[in-house]
This record gives C-alpha cells, sequence and structure tokens, in this order.
C-alpha cells in the first residue's frame, strides 16, 4: 500500500509539473494562429495582405482569370465565407450578389467589410453624388471602380486595417504600420502619375473595354471614352456608336487605343483596323491570370504598366 500511495504521489507531482508547460504550448498555438480574410477582388487582395502582413491568411475568392462582372457564387465559396473571419468587398455596386451570399452564411463572427465606406462614388454624369437615383426617380448605376484613384485606394487600406485591428485588438500597432507603410506606396504612385501626365501631347485616351476608368481620368485631368456605354457588365455598343467613336480617334489624331484585360478585345481590334491605331492594354486590376498570380504581379506593379503605357498613349514627354 506504501509503494501504491508513493507511485500516486509521484504521479501527481509529474501532472502538476507538465500542466504549465502544456497551457504554454496551448498559449503558443492559439497566438500562432492567422486570421483568415477573403476578399472578392485582387486590389482588395493586395491591400490586405500589404496591411495583415504575416498575422493573416488572405484568400481571393474570384478564381485566377475570372472576370468578375461574369463571377457566380458557388456552395463552396459559402462555406469558405463560413470559416473565415474577415470578409471584404468593394461594395454593392461591384459584387450585387454579396447579399445573397450574407443570408446564406452563419457566421456570428465573420466581420463583414464594405471597402467603399465613405467615398464619394462618381455616376455616369462624372460628378460625385451619393444619391442612388435620378431626377426623374430611376436608379442610376455608380461607377464601383473606386480603387482607380489612389487617394481612395489609400481610404480603402484605412478601412481593411480598422476590420484587422476590430478582429485582433492585441497587434493594432503592426496593423497600423503595415498600413501606413503601404499608403506611402500609394502615395508615391500617385505622385507618379500626377508628374509623368502632366506633360503629354494628347489629354484623351479611348478604351475599347467596360467603362472603369473613370476615377482614374478625374483625378489626373485626363479625358476618357470607353467604347461600352454606362456600368452595366452586359452592356454592348451599338454600330452607330462604335462609328461616332472611329470618327472622334481621327478627329483627335490618337494613335493608340486601350484594351482591358481577361476577355478578347474585340472591340478595340475593330477599332483600331477601322482607325490604323495601335493597341495596349490599360488593366483595371479587378482580377488576375493564373500566370499572373504565380508570378507574383501586384496592384503596384500592374498600376506601374498602366502608367507606362498611358504614357505611350498620350505622348507624354
Amino acid at each position: 500500500m506504501r509503494a501504491k500511495a508513493s507511485g500516486i504521489l509521484a504521479l501527481f507531482f509529474l501532472v502538476v509539473l507538465t500542466l504549465p508547460s502544456c497551457k504554454t504550448r496551448d498559449t503558443a498555438i492559439m497566438k500562432e494562429k492567422k486570421i483568415s480574410v477573403i476578399t472578392s477582388l485582387f486590389p482588395l487582395y493586395d491591400f490586405a495582405r500589404n496591411a495583415a502582413g504575416q498575422k493573416a491568411v488572405v484568400t481571393l475568392l474570384l478564381p485566377p482569370g475570372v472576370e468578375p462582372h461574369s463571377f457566380e457564387l458557388k456552395p463552396g465559396d459559402i462555406l469558405k465565407l463560413n470559416g473565415a473571419d474577415i470578409f471584404i468587398y468593394t461594395g454593392k455596386f461591384m459584387e450585387p450578389w454579396v447579399d445573397d451570399a450574407l443570408a446564406g452564411i452563419h457566421n456570428p463572427n465573420l466581420v463583414v467589410v464594405d471597402s467603399s465606406a465613405g467615398i464619394p462614388l462618381l455616376w455616369d454624369s462624372g460628378e460625385d453624388q451619393l444619391q442612388e437615383h435620378d431626377h426623374k426617380g430611376n436608379e442610376r448605376g455608380a461607377d464601383p471602380h473606386i480603387w482607380l484613384d489612389f487617394s481612395n485606394a489609400q481610404r480603402m487600406v484605412d478601412t481593411i486595417r480598422d476590420a484587422l485591428v476590430k478582429k485582433d485588438p492585441a497587434d493594432k500597432d503592426y496593423y497600423v504600420r503595415n498600413a501606413e507603410t503601404y499608403k506611402g506606396r500609394l502615395n508615391k504612385l500617385d505622385e507618379k502619375f500626377k508628374a509623368s501626365l502632366s506633360h503629354c501631347r494628347k489629354n484623351l485616351f479611348v478604351h475599347g473595354g467596360h467603362f472603369a476608368f473613370q476615377y482614374l481620368a478625374k483625378r489626373y485631368g485626363l479625358k476618357y471614352l470607353s467604347a461600352y456605354p454606362g456600368f452595366s457588365p452586359d452592356a454592348e455598343p451599338t454600330p452607330r456608336e462604335l462609328a461616332e467613336l472611329t470618327n472622334r480617334l481621327k478627329e483627335e489624331g490618337l494613335h493608340y487605343i486601350f484594351y482591358e484585360e481577361l476577355i478578347r478585345p474585340n472591340v478595340a481590334e475593330t477599332l483600331a483596323k477601322e482607325t490604323g491605331a495601335h493597341l495596349l492594354m490599360l488593366h483595371g486590376a479587378h482580377n488576375v491570370t493564373r500566370e499572373e498570380m504565380e508570378r507574383g504581379v501586384t496592384f503596384l506593379s500592374i498600376m506601374e504598366k498602366n502608367l507606362e503605357n498611358l504614357r505611350i498613349g498620350l505622348q507624354c514627354q
């Protein structure tokens, strides 16, 4: 009995001695657990990666190469969102499917982030307006491509930073530093665009893709025409509109037409054939191809290439 009692006593002390180490190990595991962030579009994916750094796993909901206007949510996407900590989207005009998606999510701890919050939207008139109807009471389509004004992009980074802090307040200083560093890079890019596009022979550029670059044009005092009317992804230019655009290209003496990423540039090619103009890509950064993703392209590198092509198309000094 004495030997048995001694064995039990020794086992008790062994358990007591190992408890602190188990607790320490569990705490370390909890500390190493990264926040799960899901974003709808590539700019948000890149903004979140830069703001979150090593503290989060950031996932792009759009598969590489998928054009966002034709994206349809799948049951697997709902499962991903159910398991996430933060979901970031651009706004209801860019992702009209969000409300239906959120209705199918049963994750009370999910932080949902509308990155367009507080940003004045441009409408078809080019004016800053927050109302969603015109003076006749008809519903209007807002331009959702807010990230193409780099001052807006900086505000989006702030919104993403705040969501990270809300989910992980203990690491607030880390997220704030990361966000400020990245915003500094966006600001430098903004200044570079201003300087590079301020002395050009042309101030009008024509885009043979969807109407996406109004924010960029306004930011840098440029004129912009798109072959596609309005903001609807289903809009198609009429023969009359294409004829008018062809005449405008000739009148303005424009030697370049821009086309968009991820879709066949049929319209841009038609305009080029009619006018003898050359094609240049102007990348809206909605999404990237698998090859671009594997190559490690970033929002900043895409915009740097855009600036290079704009300087050629606008005949900048």
